[in-house]
């Protein structure tokens, strides 16, 4: 039944005289003066509003997009940076009974839709991660773009839950819904086989797919294969629970079953654990059941090799108790952390079973319990919660991220430590959550997270894994503090504060290519050289990198345009499968693959990395590469590296991040007039 409301020429009509009153707010707002900014907002949002409920009214604001982000629209607000704003957040502004907080939202989603779809230029974000952004929070909102508000959404948002709705069937018309479940499983496959720490917004991707594909009224069309994988390694692993019967049903059937069914349960859930990197929350019923087994079938479930299997049977009495107090359906991840910590065979260092033996039980103080309860409930305890985030980063400990936080040398400390030192890491987490103070000497001095001033973050975000959610804030301090007492120092501070806040490993000796006083480039030819002589063994007599080395890198987006500096740290340089020479890094951003220009797209798979590796052709990495440190007492002679070669590093240099960093002799020099005396 067509309504006066409803009739195509009203709300055509409609549509238009929103148009116009959004244009002349606009304009309003764009025209005020900065102090006068905050009273022409109301107006604007308001219309915005109208418009989300009226058809088409999504893309009037995507057109408008570019005009309301210059009128100031996302000023003073986490949208004013749309390169650090994170998918898995989007449904809760969405959902929000706040309406302010769902039109900004949609305006921003509406803003990187003209960036993906290329009508919008962005100084911060590209094509490419505007359309990888959009492709994951159409992931993440899958309900909201084939479901139908529930009743708890019309009770909290009234018709507002249309608005969210309408914008996300707006992005994925213009997106294609046709591409969309296809992208989101090849999304998927690409973030986990660089296997990280936290990935329950990769699990709630996985259960929309199965929503979606168990909905009859849903046509998929060709999309979706290959989800099958995906959805069995969380929901069906082995033939016991293939049709996910629950967690109760299942238990009862491990009761009934002899030794020949449990090995053939125990080698399905270990074939899927590894294939795909996540747990199903069977795979721990079966792993409780399996404890009054033997040694073997538990190593069977784990999906260990020879080197693993001999680490369970000499630590079996501390293996079995991890599992008895902190393997559970909510903490299935706990599983993978534990068979890959012991793949890697750092329990025969003497520190670390006692180390882990504390760690059970540890006493954790009550802000620790309130700050792990609040982001991952009650149950199970806070205690297991953190144990599972132990196993996890020191069976992974380059699936660190540091979530939306400016904590990349807290989340790089944490890596480098579960990689390097993991008895050291274990010692951090100790007093972080028994003591809630973590001390750190930095050149003699004591530094204590509890006496310090505010770190980098003024509030740290709990997009972490549990052992990043208790430790980073302590380190953001520290580090911090060491940064104060540098000030006055000529040169950059990271040059003090890496081997103190990192490690002894870290290289005394340092190279930066940036001039701190003045921002200008600094003797590029000589910084390459020399990182060449330090890192490449074709130049420095074959020698591996040893220690995990602290280095800086200029980020760039697809364009190559300039997005800032960033902590990364160097694991290895060596040949890959193709023998090209690469340098193989551990960056703490969540994900590796980006586009950083001129053809230098970071790999993360294929090419000989190891889980959470990405890399780069060494020439490639060291055009983006502006500090790194080195032991002064090998240096030796600088690289003779080929001229051709190192004058290809520096073009890429000065046409991406060095633009506008050329000293005033090489612009001359580029521009043919002779340099002044």
């Amino acid at each position: 039944m067509t309504t006066p409301e409803t009739h195509p020429g009203n709300r055509d009509g409609k549509l238009n005289t929103l148009s116009v009153q959004l244009d002349e707010a606009v304009r309003l707002m764009a025209q005020a003066p900065s102090f006068a900014k905050p009273g022409k907002v109301r107006r604007v949002l308001d219309t915005a509003k109208r418009l989300l409920l009226v058809e088409g009214g999504c893309e009037v604001l995507e057109c408008q997009a570019q005009a309301l982000e210059a009128a100031g629209i996302f000023a003073g607000s986490d949208w004013a940076c749309p390169q650090i704003l994170v998918p898995s957040l989007t449904p809760y502004s969405l959902k929000s009974a706040e309406p302010d907080t769902v039109v900004v939202e949609a305006l921003s989603e509406l803003r990187l839709l003209a960036v993906a779809l290329g009508h919008y230029e962005h100084p911060g974000v590209s094509v490419e991660q505007a359309h990888h952004y959009l492709t994951q929070v159409l992931a993440i909102n899958l309900d909201l773009l084939f479901g139908v508000p529930s009743e708890a959404e019309r009770t909290q948002q009234g018709r507002l839950a249309l608005a969210s709705r309408a914008l996300v069937r707006h992005l994925a018309e213009r997106i294609g819904y046709e591409h969309i479940i296809d992208r989101l499983i090849g999304e998927i496959w690409r973030m986990l086989r660089q296997r990280p720490i936290q990935v329950d917004d990769i699990k709630q991707m996985v259960t929309q797919i199965a929503v979606c594909r168990a909905d009859p009224t849903i046509d998929l069309g060709a999309s979706g294969q290959g989800a099958d994988r995906l959805v069995s390694s969380l929901f069906g692993p082995t033939d016991a629970c293939r049709e996910d019967p629950g967690v109760g049903v299942y238990r009862e059937r491990l009761r009934a079953m002899d030794q020949v069914a449990l090995q053939s349960e125990a080698t399905g859930f270990a074939r899927s654990m590894h294939d795909t990197g996540l747990v199903s929350p069977y795979h721990p019923v079966l792993l409780r059941h399996l404890l009054d087994h033997s040694d073997h079938l538990l190593a069977e479930a784990l999906g260990v090799s020879s080197t693993g299997r001999d680490c369970l049977l000499c630590y079996a009495q501390l293996i079995r108790a991890i599992i008895d107090r902190c393997v559970y359906p909510e903490t299935a991840q706990a599983i993978y952390g534990l068979a890959l910590m012991l793949e890697r065979g750092i329990l025969y260092q003497p520190p670390v079973a006692p180390g882990l033996w504390r760690q059970l039980a540890l006493p954790i103080s009550e802000s620790c319990r309130q700050r792990l309860s609040l982001l991952y409930g009650q149950s199970p305890s806070a205690e297991a919660r953190l144990m599972e985030g132990v196993l996890c980063m020191l069976g992974l400990p380059l699936g660190v991220g540091q979530g939306n936080n400016p904590t990349c040398q807290s989340a790089r400390a944490l890596s480098m430590w579960a990689y390097n030192d993991p008895d050291y890491l274990l010692q951090m987490v100790a007093w972080a959550a028994r003591d809630d103070e973590i001390i750190i000497h930095f050149e003699g001095q004591p530094i204590s997270s509890r006496e310090s001033l505010s770190g980098l973050a003024a509030e740290i975000a709990p997009d972490l894994d549990p052992v990043s959610l208790v430790v980073v804030p302590h380190l953001d301090r520290i580090y911090a503090e060491m940064g104060r007492r540098c000030a006055g120092r000529d040169g950059d501070p990271h040059q003090w504060i890496n081997p103190e806040f990192h490690g002894w490993w870290s290289g005394r000796g340092f190279r930066i290519n940036v001039d701190v006083s003045t921002g200008l480039m600094d003797d590029l030819d000589g910084f390459l050289r020399h990182f060449y002589a330090s890192y490449h063994p074709f130049y420095n007599g074959n020698q591996p990198v040893i220690h995990p080395q602290p280095a800086g890198i200029a980020v760039t987006d697809s364009a190559a345009r300039f997005i800032g500096w960033h902590a990364i740290t160097i694991l290895r340089v060596a040949l890959d499968p193709s023998d090209q020479m690469r340098v193989y890094f551990f960056n703490p951003n969540n994900d590796s693959g980006q586009n950083w220009g001129h053809g230098i797209v970071v790999n993360t798979a294929g090419k000989g990395e190891r889980f959470g590796e990405a890399s780069l052709p060494f020439d490639q990495f060291a055009s983006r590469l502006y500090i790194f440190h080195f032991d002064p007492l090998e240096r030796g002679a600088l690289a003779d590296v080929p001229a051709e070669e190192l004058q290809a590093v520096i073009e890429r240099i000065r046409g991406s991040w060095g633009i506008g960093r050329l000293p005033a002799a090489e612009l001359q020099a580029e521009e043919g007039e002779p340099p002044e005396a």
